[in-house]
């Protein structure tokens, strides 16, 4: 029998499970809890999350007395955003709200005013010739525009049709005008035949756009010069056109706070278009009662019509230069651009005119 002395060590049961003793995040070294040395924090107790940001030194923050500088209006991102890069608002204009050199574009709107009321009160054909050039320089100045979205309409189809165009409307009319579209229509789609079926549609569509755009709706200044009377027809035309930038940029400057058509000019505003709406209708009504004889009303609903037709043809050449990314269309006259920059008010005001004026005055 073996005696308890040589008994082997009891075993665990194999049921129980032995989990290793815990042992403290710091070992004491004796009996009292560690000291903090020095002036770093302890860290934060388990369950409490990281510790709150210190505030700002006193010296760093901005004193409650001092007054803050108020923030020039600028435009709203989202609206800027659409916007090309030569068309964003420029971080500090100057020359002034309307965003144009004003000296240079009077001088120039002067400079083009005195050419044309020359040209008809010295000698009616002379007008044809300052049309005609006009035209020119607008279809190139647009061909090379669309070609920034990689559009490449013939230009010389065009170039013919326009001057084909403007003859033709003074020699035989409506009619003519009309005959001259179709022919140059006509030489674009055979003209671009030539270079292969390689976008050969949007090629010949930019085409028709541009003869239809410029030259022929040139061509009804034209026909309002035709009649014994043309010279005041086209004069009072002009003038309505003119008085609807003038009232228009005057009542935005002064009075604009209500955006137009943000997306697409900026700096037009609801304001603006009444300024525009009153000149023209002023500007309309006394001409065409002292020269045309014509019913009180009448002027009242030229002067409207021209104002929103000169609008509309401005928004339009704004929203064709913001699908091709630029800002102005030419170069050549200082504070207004290009010639089309100034012939977009004029173009379908012209065609309207000419309806207009054949109803209040009939030749």
């Amino acid at each position: 029998m073996t005696s308890p002395s040589a008994r082997r060590p009891e075993q665990p049961d194999p049921g129980t499970v032995r989990l290793p003793p815990v042992q403290p995040e710091h070992a004491p070294d004796d009996t009292g809890p560690i000291p903090i040395v020095g002036a770093r924090p302890a860290p934060p107790p388990p369950g409490t999350g990281p510790l709150p940001t210190p505030p700002r030194p006193a010296a760093a923050r901005q004193a409650p007395s001092e007054p803050v500088p108020a923030a020039a209006p600028e435009q709203s991102p989202e609206l800027t955003e659409e916007l090309p890069v030569t068309e964003q608002p420029p971080a500090a204009p100057s020359s002034g709200r309307a965003g144009r050199n004003l000296g240079a574009a009077i001088g120039v709107g002067l400079g083009l005013g005195a050419i044309i009321v020359a040209s008809l009160l010295v000698y009616r054909p002379a007008f044809l010739v300052v049309v005609l050039a006009a035209v020119l320089v607008g279809v190139v100045e647009l061909t090379r525009a669309v070609q920034a979205g990689d559009f490449r309409p013939p230009l010389v189809p065009v170039v013919v049709g326009a001057v084909a165009m403007i003859a033709l409307a003074w020699t035989r009319g409506s009619t003519g005008l009309v005959v001259g579209f179709l022919l140059t229509v006509l030489a674009v789609v055979l003209w671009r035949l030539a270079d292969g079926p390689g976008d050969y549609l949007r090629d010949a569509a930019s085409g028709v756009l541009v003869a239809l755009y410029v030259p022929f709706l040139a061509g009804f200044a034209v026909l309002l010069l035709v009649p014994d009377d043309g010279v005041a027809r086209v004069l009072v035309f002009i003038a309505t056109v003119v008085c609807n930038d003038v009232g228009g940029y005057a009542a935005g400057v002064l009075f604009g706070k209500h955006p137009m058509a943000p997306r697409i000019s900026p700096k037009k505003s609801w304001e603006g278009m009444a300024g525009s709406i009153v000149a023209c209708v002023l500007c309309a009504s006394l001409i065409l009662f002292f020269t045309f004889h014509a019913a009180w009303w009448a002027g009242l609903v030229f002067g409207t019509a021209m104002a929103v037709s000169a609008t509309i043809g401005d928004l339009g050449e704004s929203l064709i230069k913001r699908d091709l990314g630029i800002k102005d269309m030419g170069h050549l006259l200082p504070g207004h651009g290009g010639i089309m920059d100034r012939l977009d008010s004029l173009l379908p005001s012209a065609a309207l005119a000419y309806l207009l004026l054949s109803v209040f005055a009939p030749v």
